[in-house]
């Protein structure tokens, strides 16, 4: 395997496991930092915007422009952009609303106790499920990203991480609740983000062997509309609601600046 391929695989996977760290959080801090929270979940929306609107949608419009012709190749762009936002969002869709992986937790809720609650149990376990389902996709462009260029990959994998890691305290506060077990608890938030590593190898398996100009330009300006999609359902929202102020704005702009310096400096 390509060390470059090898490469987008350990991102992917340093991105999906990154739920682990929200369940140590979980259990060994006594209080959520919700202004670091709301900052970082900010942060991490400003970088992928930033990222899929000015780097990632125009890289992939280049690749279809080449390939098919400047009208043919900005119209297939702009539908490739507009599929990954449906792909996703019917992903989201079909999640139950009860179930909603990115309903706000905090680590203070470790503080009543486990009880034994059969309801609670299964909540942690429908969010285990459903961030699962959520990682894939995003398993997907992280590693395409990693791909096509290291530096964005980094970035990005970056952002994917801290988005997971209020999303492994959202599966190990009920878990452990209803049952007590901490193991049970970060096993169930461990395993929830390996589904990222997944949809990187089913990327491998499965797109690489027709991995040609059109196909990539589609792939990535894809990657474009599921990160954006996620940035403005789920980050911003989750930022909010963990802090009233303005500070998850802050962190959106601050997320934009470092990402266009750092592509600014690879110029």
């Amino acid at each position: 395997m390509p060390d470059n391929v090898l490469a987008a695989f350990g991102l992917t996977l340093f991105a999906g496991l990154s739920t682990g760290i929200g369940s140590v959080l979980a259990f060994f801090t006594k209080t959520t930092n919700t202004k670091f929270l709301s900052f970082s979940l900010g942060f991490s929306a400003g970088v992928m915007i930033y990222v899929s609107m000015i780097e990632i949608f125009f890289k992939a419009q280049e690749s279809l422009v080449e390939a098919v012709g400047a009208a043919e190749g900005s119209w297939l762009t702009v539908l490739g952009f507009f599929g990954g936002m449906v792909l996703i969002a019917l992903i989201d869709r079909f999640i139950p609303t009860q179930r909603n992986p990115h309903e706000i937790k905090k680590v203070e809720e470790m503080d009543a106790g486990p009880v034994q609650n059969a309801e609670l149990l299964k909540m942690g376990l429908f969010a285990a499920l459903a961030i699962g389902i959520h990682n894939f996709p995003e398993g997907i462009a992280t590693f395409a990203s990693s791909l096509q260029d290291p530096r964005l990959g980094i970035m990005i994998a970056v952002a994917v991480a801290i988005h997971n890691i209020p999303e492994g305290i959202a599966v190990s506060v009920p878990v452990y609740y209803s049952t007590g077990d901490r193991k049970k608890a970060f096993k169930l938030s461990f395993f929830s983000g390996l589904a990222e590593p997944v949809g990187a190898l089913c990327a491998y398996l499965i797109f690489m062997p027709f991995l040609n100009g059109i196909f990539f330009g589609i792939l990535f300006a894809a990657v474009a509309g599921i990160m954006v999609f996620i940035s403005l359902d789920e980050l911003l929202p989750a930022a909010k609601k963990y802090d009233e102020a303005h500070i998850s704005i802050y962190g959106l702009m601050g997320g934009m600046a470092v990402m266009a310096v750092s592509l600014l400096l690879f110029i």
